[in-house]
């Protein structure tokens, strides 16, 4: 798992599902043919591009483009929308609330240097049938390109779900590429990256107050604490300061339980 902090990283490092029920039969192995697979993407310019699986590191130089965008339509049972994501420096689109939760997540993690969401379309021959998948994120990283599948955790185990991220993983993780498949986080975790997340722009925090607040010592003060040092400064601008930094890992807090005033601070990485 890449984040910072823990989630709903599911099946480390096992299949989502090794085998499938066949029609006729007992369970067997999937098998994939890797030298049929294809895939498709998206440009920003809107042109449309299919290379072979082997060449897919076509994907990772491209600007990725949805290969499809979300729809509305009354009665919709899914949350679709747009995130500003900082570390894009742009909108990314979500087609559910846990993909929101994913994209905070992503865009809270220093190490994630590029989101996109439905980066392509990847086809393959499985079990002697044409299949096609389109994953929900692609994010770049200094270690490699990750491929994120969000799947609430009572579907991952759907046959028909399963069996989709298992043959998908398979050609993902061939190409040395990692394949993550995420579902529902911590509760308390996800309220306060939700919460800080608020603050991710450094467009709506006082630079002022932030560089004073920046070059402060607070190291093992609370966020009372931190906020009271401050004395002649408004109290919304520091905390607004100190969820900013929070935010950008300059300065770290335990977000396993609520964060509030008696929260201890400590010295980011960064």
């Amino acid at each position: 798992m890449i984040s910072t902090y823990s989630s709903a990283f599911v099946n480390g490092n096992e299949p989502v599902a090794p085998s499938r029920r066949a029609d006729d039969g007992p369970d067997r192995p999937i098998h994939v043919d890797p030298a049929s697979a294809t895939v498709r993407f998206r440009t920003t310019g809107d042109s449309v591009e299919t290379v072979d699986w082997d060449d897919a590191a076509a994907v990772l130089a491209a600007p990725l483009a949805p290969w499809r965008t979300f729809r509305w339509w009354y009665g919709q049972q899914h949350y679709s929308g747009t995130y500003w994501s900082r570390t894009q420096r742009d909108h990314v689109i979500y087609e559910s609330r846990l993909e929101l939760a994913r994209l905070i997540y992503a865009d809270f993690d220093r190490n994630v240097t590029s989101i996109v969401a439905q980066p392509f379309l990847l086809e393959a021959e499985v079990d002697g049938r044409w299949r096609r998948h389109i994953p929900d994120f692609l994010l770049r990283t200094p270690n490699g390109p990750v491929v994120v599948e969000v799947k609430p955790r009572r579907r991952v185990s759907v046959p028909t779900v399963a069996y989709t991220l298992s043959w998908a993983r398979q050609l993902i993780e061939d190409r040395g590429w990692e394949y993550e498949v995420w579902s529902e986080p911590p509760a308390v975790e996800l309220a306060n990256l939700r919460f800080l997340a608020g603050y991710r722009d450094e467009r709506r925090i006082n630079k002022q107050v932030l560089e004073l607040v920046r070059k402060a010592d607070l190291d093992c003060l609370t966020v009372g604490q931190a906020t009271a040092v401050f004395r002649d400064l408004p109290r919304p601008l520091v905390r607004a300061a100190i969820c900013h930094l929070l935010w950008h890992g300059m300065l770290v807090t335990d977000l396993d339980t609520p964060l509030q005033s008696t929260s201890v601070l400590g010295k980011g990485a960064r």
